[in-house]
């Protein structure tokens, strides 16, 4: 499907179709709601520019927390995350009594952080997010008495505006020229990584101070660290030959299931949900297929959303500390001058993987809310012509999405074992938040 075709297709579903699920709930039930504003957030993700991997990573942790934070206010068995994540003060009380309407909370507050976070999407975006504000609220509201509408939406708003204040000062609020900084000095030495891209902006990493963000269930940045890499070298008898060697033998064979797998979890940036988007329509699948209620998919979304951030600042706070350069200039350098991989090279450090890094994040939590021998499906990319892939746990996916990686000639097996590793430690973090459930 061409671009322009896309958008027009995510203009009209955004603004006519997605409401629909609502209208069948009863009105009281936030959950049709929650799960309607994030079937939008996940266009949303896709159609805006400036949001790479990392910064969509962020925009799912404060969503997913606000969403839970709707459904413990009205749930006296769940426990707030204030205290809990780094930062966050105890929510504000209803400014006045009386009976609220969990639904109307919900999307009020959902409303509200979908523009907050969403604000410089591009016009398409915008119109959908009206729409959807504008058709969920005229179904959340029917039928319920004018006072507990005014009380839900003060309190939905409060909850949202609380969450969207902590934001502000975590060190990724603001997120100018895509990412990329105007100038960067790249570090002396063979082993450093070097831009991949003629593009101009890219002649710079992308976001190289996101490891200093502030995590959300880590203590510090730092908390999941990494043993270096293979000591760069050009022998072919080093550890680091033979890895640089083993990329490029693999993709000069790949076989018809491997480039598929490459493709399946590419999920390049304004050409899908991006690599986080990716595990959150994993994870709404199975609270589609399993019916969940909204206080199970609210605490998912919430340690998932957390995990996944909290990932790629560990991940970026690792890449800009070994500063490692790409399969692409090495083997170039060293081994043939010729060789293109699969895949594009992303524009910044080599070790860890990213999508290993936030994909055994990802399966930590998942694992512990569901179980080892979970099976699901993955139909993330149909609408994209891709197929269902279907998986016996987590961690198999994970594994998958890690190796996808070597497949499409972006990372050495180092950077992806050791990232699922580091994703391990991080998922430990958000799995260990006491909600309730």
């Amino acid at each position: 499907m061409d671009a322009n075709r896309r958008m027009v297709t995510f203009g009209l579903a955004a603004a006519f179709a997605l409401p629909s699920v609502a209208a069948t709930a009863a009105p009281a039930d936030p959950g049709p709601v929650l799960h309607t504003w994030y079937r939008l957030i996940l266009e949303l993700v896709r159609h805006t520019p400036t949001y790479s991997p990392p910064v969509a990573s962020r925009a799912f942790a404060y969503l997913g927390i606000t969403a839970f934070e709707v459904v413990a206010a009205g749930n006296p068995a769940l426990r707030s995350l204030a205290g809990q994540v780094n930062g966050l003060t105890p929510l504000p009380a209803p400014a006045a009594s009386g009976p609220q309407d969990r639904a109307v909370v919900m999307q009020a507050a959902m409303a509200a952080a979908a523009h907050a976070f969403f604000g410089n999407t591009g016009p398409t975006g915008q119109r959908a997010m009206t729409a959807m504000e504008g058709k969920l609220r005229a179904q959340a509201v029917a039928g319920v008495p004018a006072d507990v509408v005014q009380r839900s939406e003060a309190q939905g708003q409060a909850i949202a505006a609380h969450i969207l204040n902590w934001s502000l000062d975590d060190g990724g609020h603001v997120v100018e020229n895509m990412g990329f900084p105007h100038s960067y000095t790249p570090q002396d030495g063979p082993e450093h990584w070097v831009p991949t891209s003629l593009v101009r902006q890219q002649q710079a990493p992308l976001l190289p101070q996101w490891g200093t963000n502030r995590p959300f269930a880590m203590p510090t940045a730092d908390a999941c660290p990494l043993p270096p890499p293979p000591d760069y070298s050009e022998d072919p008898g080093s550890p680091f030959y033979k890895e640089a060697r083993e990329v490029y033998d693999v993709t000069r064979t790949l076989t018809d299931e491997q480039r598929l797998i490459a493709r399946f979890w590419s999920d390049d940036p304004m050409l899908s949900p991006t690599p986080p988007g990716h595990w959150i329509s994993i994870a709404w699948g199975i609270i589609e297929r399993d019916a969940l209620p909204v206080e199970v998919s609210a605490v998912l979304m919430a340690r998932l959303g957390v995990a996944i951030a909290d990932s790629f600042i560990a991940c970026w706070q690792s890449k800009f500390a070994y500063d490692l350069l790409r399969p692409v200039t090495y083997i170039r350098r060293v081994i043939d001058p010729a060789w293109t991989p699969m895949l594009i090279t992303p524009p910044f450090p080599e070790y860890p993987s990213g999508h290993s890094t936030q994909s055994g994040a990802a399966a930590t939590v998942l694992t512990a809310a569901f179980g080892t021998d979970f099976a699901f499906e993955d139909a993330t990319h149909v609408d994209d012509g891709l197929p269902v892939r279907a998986y016996p746990d987590f961690w198999t996916a994970a594994q998958e999405a890690g190796i996808s990686r070597l497949y499409g000639g972006i990372h050495f097996r180092a950077a992806i074992e050791r990232g699922l590793d580091q994703g391990r430690c991080v998922g430990a973090h958000a799995a260990a938040l006491m909600t309730g459930v």
